[in-house]
């Protein structure tokens, strides 16, 4: 089990690309099917990131449907047509069931939160990818003692204002936590203020970067 860095406060975690596999394998499948350019969805969602239909959408600023066309038209200036309500079928991921098994291990031992980008729920009566992922990860979402909704708090990681947020409803100080990503750039602000910061590429290399951060081991 190892021996709790006393240093170390709270956990906090992206959950998409650190409990599931990352989207962003779904989108190149995609890209690979309709001929498109690799990460050519990456590409459109990074240009402008501050203003861009994913943007808006993740800080609750437009609807699901303003999104369809707006991404429509963002893809078609970049060359080619992408359909908004087609990207948002590839974000549900595949569960990382030792990840989850070391949350529920450093639950025990710190405070542990999750920090999301993320968009409103589709209806939960329409069986969709989206709806049945937030069905399966319910459980998950419970364990955590805040979560901090880019949809919600209608600010988006990497404004560090939302990191400020996890900190102060778990009245914890930034330099006291560890942060997950799977993004260097949702990353960098959080790691400015203080925090160690381990980036989940690989979730076994993670796993032992988390071990040496918490002191904490994860069997």
């Amino acid at each position: 089990m190892g021996f709790p860095n006393p240093d170390i406060h709270a956990v906090l975690w992206d959950f998409g690309g650190v409990f599931t596999s990352s989207p962003f394998e779904a989108f190149n499948r995609f890209e690979e099917e309709r001929g498109l350019p690799k990460d050519f969805i990456r590409t459109v969602n990074s240009t402008n990131p501050e203003s861009n239909a994913w943007a808006k959408l993740e800080a609750n600023a437009i609807s699901r449907e303003e999104f369809d066309g707006l991404f429509h038209d963002e893809s078609c200036a970049m060359g080619h047509g992408v359909r908004g309500r087609d990207v948002l079928t590839l974000l549900a991921g595949k569960l990382r069931p030792r990840m989850v098994s070391v949350l529920e291990t450093c639950k025990q031992h710190f405070k542990v939160g999750c920090i999301t980008n993320n968009i409103k729920p589709a209806d939960p009566s329409q069986n969709t990818p989206a709806t049945r992922q937030f069905t399966e990860t319910g459980p998950i979402m419970a364990m955590f003692d805040v979560i901090i909704e880019s949809s919600i708090e209608g600010v988006r990681k990497p404004n560090p204002r939302i990191y400020e947020i996890a900190c102060e409803r778990l009245g914890v100080e930034p330099n006291g936590c560890v942060f997950l990503d799977d993004l260097g750039i949702n990353l960098k602000p959080a790691r400015a203020m203080g925090m160690t910061t381990i980036k989940v590429v690989d979730p076994d290399d993670a796993i032992r970067e988390l071990e040496e951060a918490t002191g904490l081991r994860f069997d």
